[in-house]
Order: structure tokens, then C-alpha cells, then sequence
């Protein structure tokens, strides 16, 4: 489930463009000089980085993904108005905690993601993915991964574990259908 085409000249095509255009916009300017070596940097930069690169699941579903991105920017703006109302009142309401959450994902760019949107809302942070991938042996089975978040105020650990798989961690699974 590799993100760019098996192309032995253009490993990654969305890369090789993003180069070109990156090249072209910071040297501003589209002489003959500047196009030509942007398409030979646009071909052999991911040429040479193309043994480095692990395979990733693709976005397949764009509509969903950016309909999780609104999500998740309301979340957010709503989530920055509940802290805001917490921290201005009596700070002996508040009650932090860490809570384990239990992550059906397996491929490290939407655990990613997943851990990005949870630190991205105030009020939770992410502060560990275990056990990651390189901390197992090769003979040894996959554990059930967690995610350990840090939730300002905690108030039903289980609701809290409930919204952010539903909420967060299904959309993603249905996007990068893994």
C-alpha cells in the first residue's frame, strides 16, 4: 500500500511536483535555467530517498478527509472555550489524569494523526504510543497498542475513550481503510 506509483524515474509523483514547484517559487523565477533544474532535482531527490521510505496506507477516502478536518478545527475552537471557561474558574474543579486508549490503527501515519488531533484540542495531549513497533523483538507477537493521553480535566475516563475512538480513530480508519 505504497502513497506514490512503482516508477522506477518518478518514485513519487506528488513529491517530484512538489519539488518543482517549491524549487521554482523560491528562486522566483521562471528562466530556462531554474525549470530545467527543478525537473532534474523534481527526478533525483526521490530517486535517492526512495530506499528510505517505509510503505504508508493512501488516503482513500479525500471527501471524509476533509470532512475530519472540519472536525476537527470545530473541536478545537469549541475545546479552546471549555478550557478557557476552566482555567477562569475555581481551579479546584479541575481534576487531570492519564488515561490509556486502546487504538485499533496499526500503521504509524494515522496513529500519528490520531495523536497530532488529540494534542491539537486543549485540554488532552498525547504523551506516549506504546508498545511502538520498534520496541518489539522480531519473534514476538504485536501487543495491543495504546494511546496515553493527559486530559486536564478528567471526568468519565470511559466517555473520554468512547468519543475519541468514535470520534477520531473510526474516521481514520475508514480514510486510510486500515
Amino acid at each position: 500500500m505504497r502513497t506514490d506509483s512503482p516508477s522506477k524515474w518518478l518514485p513519487s509523483p506528488f513529491l517530484s511536483f512538489l519539488l518543482f514547484v517549491v524549487w521554482l517559487l523560491l528562486n522566483n523565477s521562471l528562466s530556462a535555467g531554474h525549470i530545467i533544474l527543478a525537473v532534474v532535482l523534481a527526478i533525483i531527490i526521490p530517486i535517492a530517498i526512495s530506499p528510505f521510505r517505509t510503505n504508508q496506507p493512501i488516503v482513500a477516502k479525500p471527501g471524509l478527509a476533509f470532512r475530519h478536518l472540519m472536525l476537527v478545527l470545530y473541536d478545537i475552537i469549541t475545546a479552546n472555550v471549555q478550557v478557557a471557561i476552566l482555567i477562569l474558574g475555581p481551579t479546584r474543579k479541575l481534576t487531570p489524569g492519564f488515561v490509556k486508549v486502546p487504538l485499533d490503527l496499526t500503521h504509524s501515519t494515522p496513529i500519528t494523526i490520531l495523536a497530532s488531533t488529540v494534542s491539537l484540542t486543549p485540554g488532552t495531549v498525547s504523551a506516549e504510543v506504546y508498545p511502538w513497533e520498534e520496541s518489539l523483538e522480531e519473534s514476538e507477537e504485536p501487543e495491543q497498542r495504546y494511546l496515553l493521553i493527559h486530559v486536564l480535566n478528567l471526568e468519565d475516563e470511559q466517555a473520554l475513550i468512547n468519543t475519541i475512538k468514535q470520534r477520531y480513530e473510526a474516521p481514520l480508519m475508514e480514510i486510510f481503510q486500515c
